[in-house]
């Protein structure tokens, strides 16, 4: 497996059929990942799944690594963009959303899903073995957290509460979906394990935040 290359990419121009074909292997790739493990695919593999050439591969990705790391930006944006239609009238109608709505709507923004949560966790384990890859994790995770969290400041603006310590409350609240997140794959038919989740959330977050005394 090539290494990954952490220097800035050289601009592409994007055509919709070159779209098309990174779409496709990207798709192919989830099913390869997951059916497969990583650590056990193969670039052939991925290609004979989407029905392309090696050299069609390496016109859009230089290695299995960047090609998950796009993977999950696609992903990423899928989640923001949910967070954000699931929040999307707290500010303008924000007496029908409280801190309990909020975390319920943003968690059913981010479904836990056993073979995503799979094919993460085996790139996770790779990636730590590789400084340079974990370094690039590492940075965007954090890029992910800094969009994700104005948003949730929004929405608890949107009810009267202020965060102190954004850093705080982003790695708090990633602590416990990560921890949360395996509990339910355990026991995907225990309700009872989707509402604690719930209440430690809102815990998590009204600890986190304290009333806007500012507010009018």
């Amino acid at each position: 497996m090539s290494d990954l290359k952490t220097d800035a990419p050289r601009p592409r121009r994007v055509t919709k059929r070159r779209e098309e074909t990174r779409q496709r292997l990207l798709d192919a790739a989830g099913e390869v990942f997951a059916e497969e493990g990583f650590g056990r695919s193969t670039v052939e593999q991925v290609c004979e799944r989407a029905g392309f050439t090696r050299g069609a591969f390496y016109s859009n990705f230089t290695s299995l690594d960047e090609l998950f790391l796009a993977m999950w930006e696609r992903q990423s944006a899928l989640m923001l963009d949910s967070i954000r239609a699931s929040l999307a009238d707290s500010a303008t109608r924000p007496t029908l959303m409280t801190v309990d709505t909020a975390v319920e709507r943003v968690l059913a923004a981010i479904p836990v899903d056993d073979t995503w949560y799979r094919i993460t966790a085996e790139f996770t384990a790779h990636a730590l073995r590789n400084p340079a890859l974990k370094r690039v994790m590492a940075a965007r995770e954090d890029a992910i957290l800094h969009t994700i969290l104005p948003i949730v400041e929004d929405a608890l603006a949107a009810v009267g509460r202020r965060v102190a310590d954004r850093n705080a409350l982003g790695r708090a609240l990633v602590a416990l979906h990560d921890g949360t997140t395996v509990q339910i794959l355990m026991e995907p038919e225990n309700e009872a394990v989707r509402q604690a989740r719930q209440r430690l959330f809102v815990t998590v977050v009204s600890s986190y935040s304290s009333t806007d005394t500012n507010r009018r």
